[in-house]
């Protein structure tokens, strides 16, 4: 049968949330999603059904419906929200400095669905078949054809085919990652692109007689460039590239902000480097970036264009920007909060003011860990069970024991509600189911 729609998610959801465990309880199993209510048996859920399309299940579906609620909540698109603010600082940045009779040559696409398929996510992307990415412990996938995309990356080659050049793609990614304050399954990214034909990359040159995008004879790959281009190609590209994002960081950040490129890899680009700036005293990464692969162009229907690529993720920004600590405020309904960014113009300084500050609720479990055990599958249960009301969880503690030739972990979970004071009881319900599932889904021992 297929399983309970989007509105059922909410309510359930909303129920879990405050503490009916004994009433509702979100169930993984064996990398499948079923429903249970009290004193009922499971309905084992053959597919998923999200944006009015069905996906059946496999072994490799792995997405908790903490995660499907998140789907359309857009709030990249969402007015006076602190993630939209930053989308639209970036956005005017590129309206209003790159224009071609006066009228804006970057175009902007943000909202794209975040369903694709692994060949649109990875393969079109170059990315190896060995990649950590491409693991259902740090990806979520509806089965092995279709995932919630990992980057907007995964729009670029099938934008690249449509015809345009230069163009913005935002929107909301998803990954398996830790739990704390500055990490969220969910976030929101930018990706930029732009493309240059030889007449456009060499308008500029006093004298391009001679100069060409390409080498005649296909070179060596080098770490300074690609074995196609030509070397005064690169240079070019990466001068404009790196300059466009000095000027946009510049934008965000002041004229005077301290900034450094550092040399990255991605397997989309090459050469591909990191921009840090000095923020508060420490240097933070705010994009990645790079000249795309030729062979991305090349089956993209551009071989005869060279062009460059960045990608950024919002929240990073917002919360250095508008100082918030705790990345699950992006997800508050709280008027506290969300009151703070109604400005009609996305350029005004906003510092958040923390409007209280619940105390936190401690809750340790540890258990005996199976060879299979991945640590990001706890960390999906524990959002999964708990919710946002889960702040962090820490791996505080190893064992193992030599005579039984088995290992050990001990994990600290911090819970504190972001709009209210949570009772040891409240949790104690929340963290006695954790331990009941974590057994059952996970197969682990407790201590």
């Amino acid at each position: 049968m297929l399983f309970t729609t989007y509105s059922s998610f909410q309510s359930l959801s909303r129920s879990l949330r405050r503490g009916h465990c004994h009433a509702v309880k979100w169930l993984l199993l064996q990398g499948k999603l079923f429903c249970t209510k009290a004193g009922k048996e499971p309905h084992f859920r053959e597919s998923i059904v999200l944006k009015g399309a069905s996906y059946p299940s496999d072994s490799w579906t792995n997405i908790p419906p903490s995660i499907l609620q998140k789907v359309g909540r857009d709030l990249h698109n969402r007015k006076h929200h602190p993630i939209s603010l930053i989308k639209l600082r970036i956005k005017n940045f590129f309206y209003n400095n790159f224009l071609r009779r006066g009228s804006p040559i970057f175009s902007v696409y943000d909202n794209l669905s975040p369903i694709v398929t692994l060949k649109q996510n990875f393969d079109n992307l170059l990315v190896p078949l060995d990649h950590p990415s491409r693991a259902q412990s740090d990806s979520y996938y509806f089965n092995r054809s279709h995932m919630l995309r990992a980057h907007t990356t995964a729009h670029q080659k099938d934008l690249i085919m449509s015809g345009l050049n230069s163009f913005l793609i935002v929107g909301d990614v998803y990954r398996r990652d830790t739990v704390d304050a500055s990490h969220y399954p969910v976030f929101h990214q930018v990706d930029g692109v732009r493309l240059f034909t030889q007449e456009e990359l060499f308008n500029s040159v006093r004298d391009p007689v001679g100069l060409s995008l390409f080498e005649k004879t296909v070179g060596e790959r080098l770490p300074d460039k690609q074995e196609d281009h030509s070397l005064e190609a690169v240079k070019l590209v990466e001068h404009d590239l790196k300059s466009t994002l000095e000027h946009l960081a510049h934008h965000l950040f002041g004229k005077e902000s301290e900034i450094q490129w550092v040399d990255a890899y991605f397997p989309f680009t090459h050469p591909s480097w990191e921009l840090e700036i000095k923020y508060q005293d420490k240097w933070l990464e705010v994009l990645g970036c790079g000249i795309i692969e030729q062979e991305i162009l090349r089956s993209g229907g551009v071989a005869h264009q060279i062009g460059w690529a960045f990608g950024l993720g919002l929240e990073r920004l917002a919360m250095k920007l508008y100082n918030i600590p705790d990345i699950r405020l992006f997800w508050s309904e709280n008027p506290d909060f969300l009151s703070q960014f109604q400005v009609d113009d996305p350029e005004t300084p906003i510092t958040y003011k923390v409007t209280s500050k619940y105390p936190q609720c401690i809750c340790d479990i540890s258990f005996w860990i199976p060879d299979n055990y991945k640590e990001n599958d706890f960390y999906d249960l524990v959002r999964t069970v708990g919710g946002d009301l889960v702040e962090k969880v820490d791996l505080v503690d190893k064992f193992f024991h030599t005579k039984h030739q088995r290992q050990s972990h001990c994990y600290r979970v911090i819970y504190r509600h972001m709009e209210k004071t949570l009772t040891q009881a409240d949790v104690n319900v929340i963290h006695n189911a954790l331990r009941q599932e974590a057994t059952k889904e996970l197969g682990v021992e407790l201590r």
